[in-house]
């Protein structure tokens, strides 16, 4: 239970508690696409069916960028995503929290 008047130190625990965990972690979106290949005759494409894959999708440095996902690695990297997401949530909440203890940190060495 988060205390009403915290200090940046007890923030910073409770950050690294919840992050203990998360590891691996990854951002972007997971895409499975269905795509033709190169050869002229090949009997997957002209039926149709064409040849899946999944796509890892992010961006580095501002850069839109992929990465192939071998299907039996798609739960692990789902995994990854999911961490991802759940640490950037705590990243969002830690901001909150680390001010206002900030702000408490402040007001106490002003009063004392």
């Amino acid at each position: 239970m988060r205390a009403k008047n915290e200090f940046p130190d007890v923030v910073e625990r409770w950050f690294r508690d919840q992050a203990a965990n998360l590891w691996p972690a990854a951002l972007g979106s997971l895409s499975f696409r269905r795509c033709p290949c190169v050869r002229e005759h090949c009997e997957a494409c002209r039926s149709g069916e064409q040849h899946s894959s999944y796509v890892l999708y992010g961006r580095i440095k501002g850069r839109r960028s992929s990465i192939y996902v071998p299907e039996e690695l798609v739960p692990e990297v789902e995994q990854c995503l999911d961490n991802g997401r759940t640490l950037q949530e705590l990243l969002y909440q830690s901001a909150f929290r680390y001010i206002k203890a900030l702000k408490h940190e402040r007001e106490q060495r002003s009063k004392g």
